[in-house]
C-alpha cells in the first residue's frame, strides 16, 4: 500500500529548505498530485505549525499517502483527498498555501491552466503557490538531460513536455499572482514561488 519514489527521497529536503523561507507563519497547506505521499509527510513533520491537505487523482497514490501518515503518527496530515486540477470545483474551501512537485510536464497543459485557476479560487491575497520542477528557460531546456528528459516524455505522450517558464509565469500573473521568485535547485529544476494579488474573477 505505502508506495516510493527515489525522486521523492532525493528531492524533498531542498524543497523543504525553500518552503521554510516562503510560506506564511501558519495556516492549510494543499499539496496537488502529492504521489507516494512522502513530501507530505516530509514537511508535515519539520513544519508542524501547519496542517497538510495531501491530494491526488489516484485512488493508490490516496492510499499510499494515507499509509505514510499512519506510520509517522502526524496529527497536521489531513486524510487524503480526491483531487482532479483541471476541474472547476475542488474539494476544499480555501487553503493559506498550494503546493504542487514534478505535475505539469507529466499531464496536459490544460491541467496546469487548472491548477494555476483553482489555486487563485482557494488563496488569499499573498496567499503562496509553490511549484516544483524542470522548465525550460529563455525558450532552450536548462540542461542537456532536460532536452532528453523532454522528447522522452512527448515521444510517450505529445500532450506532455517540460513547460517553459515564461509561459508558466503569464499564466500565474493572468490569474491574478504576482510574478514569481525563481530558486534554483539540484538536479536542473526550479522551484517557483507565486503569491496571490488582489483577487479576480474567473
Amino acid at each position: 500500500m505505502k508506495r516510493e519514489a527515489p525522486a521523492a527521497a532525493r528531492n524533498r529536503q531542498p524543497i523543504l529548505d525553500v518552503l521554510r523561507d516562503c510560506l506564511p507563519a501558519s495556516g492549510i497547506v494543499l499539496e496537488v498530485a502529492s504521489g507516494t505521499g512522502e513530501h507530505a509527510v516530509h514537511f508535515a513533520a519539520a513544519l508542524p505549525r501547519f496542517t497538510f491537505q495531501p491530494s491526488d487523482p489516484d485512488a493508490g497514490a490516496r492510499a499510499s499517502i494515507d499509509a505514510w501518515a499512519a506510520e509517522r503518527g502526524l496529527a497536521n496530515v489531513q486524510p487524503a483527498i480526491a483531487l482532479d486540477a483541471t476541474s472547476e470545483r475542488w474539494p476544499l474551501a480555501r487553503a493559506d498555501a498550494v503546493l504542487c512537485s514534478n505535475m505539469i510536464h507529466i499531464a496536459p497543459w490544460q491541467a496546469a491552466v487548472g491548477l494555476v485557476s483553482g489555486a487563485a479560487r482557494l488563496l488569499p491575497e499573498h496567499g503562496v503557490l509553490f511549484l516544483y520542477g524542470p522548465y525550460h528557460r529563455d525558450g532552450r531546456p536548462t540542461s542537456a538531460g532536460n532536452a532528453a528528459f523532454d522528447a522522452d516524455l512527448q515521444r510517450r505522450n505529445p500532450a506532455w513536455g517540460i513547460r517553459h517558464l515564461e509561459d508558466v509565469a503569464a499564466l500565474a500573473m493572468d490569474r491574478g499572482f504576482a510574478a514569481p521568485q525563481i530558486v534554483d535547485m539540484p538536479a536542473n529544476n526550479l522551484s517557483l514561488i507565486f503569491r496571490r494579488r488582489a483577487r479576480i474573477a474567473r
